[in-house]
């Protein structure tokens, strides 16, 4: 038997964070606290952002993560010394990193997940996106594009000037006072959105969960037995409107990012957005 929502969010929650750190970011908690006390909502991983140094084997085709030397990791803004400090022990390829912020969220209905995606792209995460998998999980990915990657050492040799890096210093730090902004944005923006979810609720149209797929057939049975009935008239926009929108609905259940049924990781979210 298929788990519910409820079940999916309180093992979720009860699970141990296995991040490098260990917690969740303090500049991205109180968002978390915010999605978690929401019965439509739960995370199932989170970053504030971050600026990262990293070593990886010279004679590597591209940096991974995995098969590398952290030289220096913040979730803050970082200085001229610390990026120094770190390539002074590069051994291989140090490249320098500013990672936005990314959040994904598990929803309990379609139409919490398309709240959420809106108010994400509104509040400047214009990578964000929504998957559906095969067992009904529904997840939002809120997503920004103001990366940064940029090459400073080949084989343990540094290739800019120090001035370069005291430049360089300076944009990933305006990156991550901007990433901080579109945190707040958010985190307003969705208090908004709920408060006026709550106050005039939808009419129940948007807010289906993802069916299986008998109830799919039954339902567009039933959509074609009305449309015999309804024979040559004409119908009014609103009524074709919620008829396509129910149809999508149904029709998303075939697209699916997670054929597995243990929740979306992060990296496997990621993959499906880029």
């Amino acid at each position: 038997m298929e788990k519910t929502f409820s079940q999916w969010k309180t093992q979720c929650l009860k699970k141990l964070d296995l991040s490098k750190k260990g917690s969740v970011d303090q500049d991205i908690e109180h968002v978390v606290s915010l999605l978690n006390s929401c019965e439509e909502f739960f995370t199932t991983s989170s970053c504030s952002g971050r600026i990262i140094l990293i070593d990886g084997a010279a004679d590597s085709s591209g940096v991974q993560k995995q098969n590398c030397v952290w030289l220096f990791v913040s979730h803050h803004k970082c200085t001229f010394d610390d990026l120094m400090s770190g390539l002074s022990r590069s051994g291989g390829d140090a490249v320098l990193k500013f990672e936005p912020a990314v959040l994904h969220v598990q929803c309990r209905w379609l139409g919490d997940a398309q709240l959420l995606h809106s108010v994400a792209i509104n509040s400047g995460f214009r990578n964000s996106g929504l998957t559906v998998g095969k067992t009904g999980k529904i997840i939002s990915a809120v997503r920004s594009t103001h990366g940064l990657e940029v090459p400073l050492s080949h084989s343990g040799r540094l290739l800019v000037d120090q001035e370069y890096i005291r430049f360089l210093t300076q944009i990933a730090n305006q990156k991550m006072d901007e990433n901080l902004r579109r945190i707040d944005r958010f985190y307003q923006n969705i208090q908004s959105a709920l408060s006026a979810e709550r106050a005039h609720p939808p009419d129940g149209s948007g807010s289906q969960e993802i069916q299986d797929p008998q109830h799919i057939q039954e339902a567009e049975r039933r959509e074609e037995e009305e449309e015999e009935e309804e024979g040559k008239g004409e119908r009014s926009e609103t009524h074709t409107y919620q008829r396509r929108r129910r149809r999508q609905q149904h029709e998303t259940d075939g697209y699916h990012g997670d054929s597995n049924s243990s929740p979306l990781e992060l990296d496997d979210c990621i993959s499906l957005f880029t």
